[in-house]
């Protein structure tokens, strides 16, 4: 698929924090897809307010559910309910970054089994794909992680990463490795390099974060006061044109900046629109 054409269906990835709902509204259009995290300080009900609001507004919306934020079965219930009384049609299942779980869930595919025939209600469940090593879970428990979520999953979404090479080495290892399902590529969107830094390693992100975190100078030097995913996004062309990848889109993560976000995309698509 054409990089343009990748670009025109990006997905917004939001925080669920104070005045999120005013600046989703001021800068995208209904049409643009919302996603919202779970946050282990503020909980689940923080993520399905947001979901809920932004859904009111007309937008389609994905809720993140941490398995490790769900109590017990009950708990992961009434989210269902709730969500799907909020028009929610698509969920993304993560085990989550709390290092003691809330309940009885430790990991996506765990919480994916308890939805059993519930996960029918969706018309699509997103998990979670790390084209680098996570700060807390093996590269071994990812990978056998993800065979055991993907035949209840339709799509995957890859965290940040900072290099072409490793995303697209990844994807061809995830084809190898027999798993079909589209992927869609996760990148930082324009966000101020200091806070991209800072959010990345709280978020464990891999080497590409520890990288910018210990290698300041260069991080400046390469990225400027603010990163832009554009040339990362050239980069990706040979992969993201190659049918047998299966590459969705790509999955814009804002860190709230969505304004910037969504400037520097009108302006990428221009670019690309009129060098065809």
């Amino acid at each position: 698929m054409a990089t343009a054409d990748l670009l025109a269906r990006a997905r917004f990835e939001v925080l669920p924090l104070e005045g999120i709902e005013e600046e989703v509204a001021a800068h995208l259009s209904t049409g643009q897809k919302v996603t919202i995290t779970a946050s282990p300080s503020r909980g689940l009900d923080a993520t399905l307010e947001v979901a809920e609001r932004l859904s009111a507004l007309g937008y389609p919306v994905v809720p993140h559910l941490s398995a490790r934020l769900i109590r017990d079965r009950a708990h992961l219930d009434s989210l269902l309910d709730r969500a799907l009384a909020a028009g929610v049609r698509e969920l993304f299942v993560l085990a989550g970054d709390p290092p003691h779980p809330a309940g009885e869930f430790t990991g996506a595919a765990e919480l994916l089994h308890a939805m059993g025939g519930r996960r029918a209600e969706f018309d699509a469940i997103g998990i979670t794909g790390y084209p680098e090593s996570h700060h807390l879970i093996s590269d071994e428990e990812t990978i056998s992680a993800m065979f055991a979520k993907a035949p209840m999953a339709t799509h995957i979404v890859s965290q940040v990463c900072f290099d072409a090479d490793v995303i697209a080495g990844w994807i061809r290892a995830v084809r190898e490795r027999g798993t079909g399902l589209p992927i869609w590529i996760g990148l930082p969107g324009s966000v101020h390099r200091a806070r991209l830094v800072r959010v990345s390693m709280k978020m464990g992100l891999g080497e590409s974060s520890r990288f910018l975190r210990h290698n300041r100078g260069f991080a400046s030097r390469l990225l400027g006061r603010r990163f832009s995913p554009g040339s990362l996004i050239s980069a990706l062309e040979p992969v993201t044109s190659d049918p047998s990848a299966q590459v969705a889109g790509f999955h814009l993560y804002t860190f709230n900046e969505v304004a910037r976000t969504e400037r520097w995309r009108r302006r990428m698509l221009e670019r690309l629109n009129d060098g065809r």
